[in-house]
């Protein structure tokens, strides 16, 4: 794939509508890397004048501040705002809840102001723009579909109906679980828990959370974060479901039903 790189870009004295964060699961973990191409490719599709930082991009700093390590964070948001204010960014699109909620919400207090967009809220547009144009009859026309509220995207940001009116351009059938909206129980990696072994307990968060999704008899387990994603799979692998259900993220949902 061609992405347009900042530096790049700054070096032709070109400058892009839409700097793209793609974060550190995107760019790293495999399972990610497809909803990064997903993405990539809905943009490249509706040439979207966009580009992505690349090797210039840092972790936001979400996990180490959730973990207490607050002047880590600082050196890490320090730094990316840095880049980000030598490229005069306005405009920020992401697909994780974490780096949206970390660049929206607190980077504004060290410097760092940009309209920051979650890629559901995005793509809501964009439909709604008529920009994104759905096949008839797509892949997942009449297909039960269960969505999973980010705690970062829903109660941190109360962003509940963009990633619902996507899935419901679908054609498909929103079924919700139990738990839902500002209800709706955490996938168990949020505040750093992705990275450490979990405190002892009677069931594993994501095992619990993976109950509910297929309880409602979904064939596809629809998520907007890249955490809940690997949460939610090994959940599902977990009660040997993967042949039956499929968790996938709003944009590879719409990248397969573009025309």
């Amino acid at each position: 794939m061609q992405i347009p790189v900042m530096a790049e870009l700054a070096a032709s004295g070109e400058t892009a509508d839409i700097l793209f964060w793609v974060g550190c699961a995107g760019s790293f973990d495999q399972r990610a890397q497809k909803i990064t191409r997903a993405f990539a490719t809905i943009l490249g599709k509706l040439g979207i004048k966009y580009a992505i930082l690349g090797k210039e991009e840092m972790c936001t700093g979400d996990p180490v501040r959730r973990a207490g390590n607050e002047f880590m964070f600082q050196m890490m948001a320090y730094q990316n705002i840095q880049v980000l204010n030598n490229y005069n960014i306005k405009k920020i699109v992401t697909a994780c809840p974490h780096c949206f909620n970390t660049l929206k919400n607190e980077y504004p207090e060290l410097g760092g102001n940009y309209e920051v967009i979650h890629h559901t809220s995005f793509l809501q547009q964009l439909l709604n723009e008529g920009k994104i144009i759905l096949k008839e009859g797509g892949s997942y026309k009449g297909k039960r579909i269960s969505y999973h509220d980010s705690c970062y995207l829903g109660r941190a940001n109360n962003i509940y109906e963009a990633p619902r009116k996507v899935l419901e351009a679908l054609d498909a059938e929103l079924v919700e679980m139990k738990r839902c909206r500002s209800n709706g129980l955490c996938c168990g990696a949020g505040g750093a828990q992705m990275f450490k072994e979990e405190e002892k307990g009677d069931v594993r968060v994501n095992i619990e959370r993976t109950d509910e999704a297929l309880g409602t008899g979904a064939s596809v387990i629809a998520a907007a974060c890249p955490f809940c994603n690997t949460m939610l799979t090994d959940g599902v692998k977990n009660r040997e479901k993967e042949q039956e259900v499929k968790v996938m993220d709003i944009a590879e949902l719409v990248a397969e039903s573009m025309q």
